[in-house]
């Protein structure tokens, strides 16, 4: 029997997830063969082609917003784990105290520096590979299986930080600012400085390519008189799963589209409170024509009056605050795209949020490759 057509409104209405005062409703995914009776659903390049779509709302370096249009939200929440936790990223892992004198103590200290995001030139970051670490943490039994240190898997930076006083000089009697009677009273990221090895140089070229903090005024730790910090770090690759200072993002979320429905006019004193239940910009006023008035209905004789309009939904929080209210009872429907993402991704500065999305799309392809090797080699 042949698939059986269906009409623009019931196709609409399955794309839509409601949102009522105390519940959500049609929220099960229809993508899928045989969920409606004599219907085909079988999915076809060709299809997915011509429904797919990207819209960028904003590109900044270290913030973007973009929607993916036409996809399933298993492939959407895909890619935001991915770039969660699965691009690999450079950040100090081992950090060697040569002497610290300071406050902090030495493990704090370590793991303060660890948290520390790091840029460089794009070239050299993707040039690094992994360094594998031992299998066991005991070096004492057995050899050692870890990788030696190498230009290519490590990155070594320092910190060599001196408190002094800054002396009498310029400085008033009474003067209590430490900044002003200390010299390196506070240790900021900005003094941990590159040395770089091997390859290192060509591949992290001065003066924006080597690797640095991503921002330079980040505080690490504060000193007086007398007290030092000396130390190494070891930077190497790795992925958020491991551990959330390899997380290339500060945040990667989605959410859907939402939709706002007036389905019956909503005019006067009425309207001006409806636009006010929802975020600026969503929802507009305007003059009710001559010719709404006379088409008879609820807007006859209101010629001149205000009535709500939807402006723009993109910005709405989905809140349901106009479902609280009794004059708005069966005039409103509130719902969701289900398959309208818009994504919101936040560098922490090693990479530009755009490019972060473009690595998971190749992680997710690879990942599929790897599979449909692995059900050939079954298959055989």
């Amino acid at each position: 029997m042949a698939p059986e057509p269906i009409s623009p409104e019931e196709a609409r209405r399955r794309k839509i997830v409601g949102v009522n005062a105390e519940t959500v409703t049609n929220v099960t995914s229809t993508d899928f063969p045989g969920h409606y009776p004599r219907e085909d659903h079988e999915w076809s390049l060709e299809k997915f082609s011509q429904n797919f779509r990207i819209q960028f709302h904003k590109n900044d370096s270290l913030d973007a917003s973009f929607s993916l249009i036409g996809i399933d939200a298993s492939i959407a929440n895909a890619f935001r784990r991915i770039m969660i936790a699965e691009i690999p990223t450079l950040a100090i892992e081992y950090v060697f105290i040569h002497n610290n004198t300071s406050i902090v103590q030495d493990e704090v200290l370590a793991a303060r520096l660890g948290l520390v995001p790091l840029t460089a030139s794009l070239q050299g970051l993707n040039w690094l590979q992994f360094y594998r670490k031992p299998a066991t943490q005991d070096d004492d039994e057995g050899d050692d299986d870890r990788d030696p240190a190498a230009d290519n898997n490590t990155v070594v930076l320092k910190l060599h930080v001196e408190c002094e006083w800054r002396g009498a000089e310029g400085v008033e009697s009474a003067e209590t600012d430490p900044e002003k009677l200390y010299v390196n009273s506070s240790v900021y990221a900005k003094q941990i400085t590159f040395e770089p090895t091997g390859r290192q140089s060509k591949e992290f070229p001065e003066p924006g390519g080597h690797v640095r903090p991503v921002n330079p005024e980040i505080l690490l730790a504060k000193m007086r008189p007398g007290q030092v910090i000396d130390l190494d770090m070891h930077c190497i690759k790795g992925i958020g799963a491991d551990h959330a200072k390899f997380s290339p993002v500060a945040t990667a979320t989605y959410r859907l589209l939402p939709t706002i429905d007036i389905v019956k006019p909503i005019v006067g004193n009425n309207a001006k409170k409806f636009a006010r239940c929802f975020p600026k910009g969503v929802i507009g006023l305007e003059d009710v024509t001559q010719e709404e008035s006379e088409m008879g209905g609820e807007l006859e004789g209101m010629a001149g009056e205000k009535k709500a309009v939807v402006k723009d939904t993109f910005k709405d929080t989905v809140s349901r605050e106009c479902l609280r209210h009794e004059e708005f009872q069966g005039k409103v429907k509130l719902g969701r795209v289900r398959d309208h993402f818009i994504f919101s991704v936040e560098s922490t500065g090693q990479f530009p949020s755009d490019y972060l999305f473009l690595e998971s799309v190749k992680t997710l392809k690879a990942k599929c490759s790897r599979l449909k090797r692995h059900f050939a080699n079954v298959m055989r």
